[in-house]
């Protein structure tokens, strides 16, 4: 199997279902155990991800904070896979910011996809990427010149019992990220800077 991020041959296998790439470092799920598109999106609903929770208001405020801190009501924004609850994006508009929402199984609007936009944030998304070189690219395009990529997802490290960890046991999640990884992607896909705060990564 191929890395679908850096392209290496992938062949230190981190556990019977995950291989860990040699080069970005990133913890890759065998193809054969990646869901299909029925299941995931089952999945997806069984999330509870209600707007007015204030857990979940609090779990995703990094990115809220980060976003009302760095940019402003003027400035244009993608909730990229916004799923069934787009929380950020309820969040950001209470304060007048203007916030586009795509979703390939819930907001599938592709001509979103063809605008550009000071910021794009994803919440607990990039680990469900199948092509995550294609689809990191694809994000670094829709940015205007100083635009940033902001993101969440937890990140392994080493000591981390990864056979019992709840990130690795979501069937859905077929790429897991290090700091290595976004580092990887920060150098090989010419983004000027990278900041990682815990769960937050931003991509500028």
């Amino acid at each position: 199997m191929i890395c679908p991020l850096c392209q290496n041959l992938l062949s230190k296998e981190k556990d019977p279902e995950y291989y860990e790439c040699g080069t970005c470092k990133a913890l890759v799920k065998r193809k054969e155990l990646w869901p299909d598109s029925i299941y995931e999106k089952s999945r997806y609903l069984e999330h509870n991800n209600d707007v007015t929770d204030e857990r979940y208001q609090k779990f995703t405020s990094p990115i809220t904070h980060y976003i009302l801190k760095n940019f402003s009501p003027l400035d244009k924004g993608l909730d990229f896979g916004s799923g069934t609850g787009p929380v950020i994006s309820s969040m950001l508009e209470q304060h007048n910011y203007i916030v586009k929402k795509y979703d390939p199984y819930f907001a599938n609007f592709p001509d979103l996809l063809e605008e550009k936009y000071d910021y794009i944030f994803a919440c607990e998304v990039v680990e469900h990427f199948y092509n995550p070189r294609a689809e990191f690219l694809k994000l670094k395009s829709l940015l205007k010149p100083e635009g940033a990529l902001i993101l969440m997802t937890l990140l392994y490290n080493g000591d981390l019992d990864f056979k019992n960890w709840r990130y690795r046991m979501d069937p859905t999640h077929v790429f897991i990220y290090q700091k290595e990884t976004f580092q990887f992607i920060k150098d090989s896909m010419d983004f000027k800077k990278l900041i990682i705060d815990g769960r937050l990564i931003v991509l500028e």
